[in-house]
């Protein structure tokens, strides 16, 4: 684990590499921030340079000058070497295990994982003859014995983003790659700013940017970046569908990407106040936060990760379903809704129990999950306690 001086060190870093790259100003005019290149046709000076693709840019779906910048920023922060942009986080999803999957190949998938991932694996793969298998997300090294011939996958999201557990991600890498097999991560509860995904073991790694990397809650963006070894075959793979991101959400994307460390940084402590302080509510059975010391995984998440994003879940004691809906409903500054990592605090009631196959989730009473924004924390405590008290006979 890395000391708290070398932590300081790396995010000094990282807050200067996130206002930093991807910026060419003189190559274009001096301005500060990559104008938005809207367009299909790239003209070519030549028949020669036609033929031999012998410029830059030669169509709008291979890319502008606006999403190289982003796909170069991110490449940087990621630690990757190449990042590929498409429309949304679930097209992230998608593009990779279609990178991964081919006609009869198994792929691991961790029981925590985001819903719209199991239905991708569930309905769409499973047309094309891929078969999903879902593992304990704290099962570790022990994937290893989950691992078949067929095996060409093994994805991790980490933690999990509606039940938190935080999986060893670099044990489960060393043994997948021991047996040939590629690692993907869904990265977006902590972005490569708390957890660097590629330093870890992981080949390519989903980011939503949709949640933190815009900040506002205004556009739809997947990333997914690779290393050495599978950047070549993703960026075929994306070729091949021609599912590039819009150049105006990516201008948006690259604006809210220069803030990012700042707002993670300020939702992290408002999380953990807010989390620290309904652990202590009698309404509140258990808080599911991977820096609280009972959450599972909560030794990994110190090892591994840099800090904490401002996603996490409570355990509430026995109530009703519409006493939950009471809750939530009476939350003034809390959205209902099913993303986050906005400027604005967001609460979901949810039930892990309908989908898990290889865990049983079976909590003491109903749970909620809570995207925290930049509102003062004050004002999130007295609504939250005012919502809490609708629970009580």
């Amino acid at each position: 684990m890395t000391s708290d001086k070398d932590e300081k060190r790396r995010k000094k870093r990282m807050a200067t590499l996130v206002t930093q790259a991807g910026r060419a100003p003189f190559e274009h005019f001096g301005f500060v921030n990559p104008p938005v290149y809207r367009g299909s046709t790239v003209l070519f000076p030549t028949v020669a340079d036609l033929e031999g693709l012998n410029q830059p840019y030669t169509y709008g779906t291979k890319g502008t000058p606006t999403t190289r910048a982003l796909e170069t920023a991110w490449s940087e922060i990621a630690g990757a070497d190449d990042t590929v942009l498409v429309p949304s986080g679930l097209a992230a999803i998608a593009l990779a295990l279609l990178t991964v999957a081919r006609a009869g190949a198994h792929l691991l998938v961790t029981d925590s994982a985001y819903g719209p991932t199991r239905s991708f694996c569930d309905g769409f793969l499973k047309r094309f003859g891929v078969t999903t298998q879902y593992y304990d997300p704290l099962i570790g090294a022990g994937v290893s014995a989950l691992i078949r011939e067929e095996t060409t996958a093994v994805l991790v999201e980490s933690p999990g983003s509606q039940s938190m557990e935080v999986q060893d991600v670099p044990a489960i890498a060393a043994a997948s790659h021991e047996k040939g097999v590629c690692v993907v991560i869904d990265n977006t509860w902590a972005t490569p700013l708390l957890f660097p995904p590629h330093a870890h073991g992981c080949d390519l790694a989903i980011e939503a940017g949709t949640k933190y990397l815009s900040g506002h809650s205004d556009i739809l963006l997947g990333l997914v970046s690779a290393n050495a070894g599978w950047a070549k075959r993703l960026r075929h793979t994306f070729n091949l569908f021609a599912i590039g991101a819009s150049p105006d959400d990516a201008s948006l994307a690259l604006r809210g990407m220069r803030t990012m460390a700042l707002r993670l940084r300020e939702q992290e402590r408002a999380a953990l106040e807010l989390a620290r302080w309904l652990t202590e509510r009698p309404e509140v059975a258990r808080v599911l936060h991977p820096a609280l010391p009972d959450n599972p995984g909560h030794d990994i998440w110190k090892r591994d990760f840099y800090g904490s994003s401002g996603v996490f879940s409570i355990i509430l004691k026995p109530v009703s379903k519409e006493a939950v809906s009471a809750f939530v409903e009476a939350l003034e500054l809390f959205g209902i809704g099913f993303s986050w990592g906005g400027y604005e605090s967001l609460a979901l009631p949810f039930d892990c129990a309908p989908y898990r196959t290889a865990t049983r989730w079976t909590p003491e009473g109903p749970a909620v999950r809570f995207s925290i924004g930049i509102e003062d924390v004050e004002d999130l405590k007295d609504d939250l306690a005012a919502g809490l008290a609708r629970l009580r006979p």
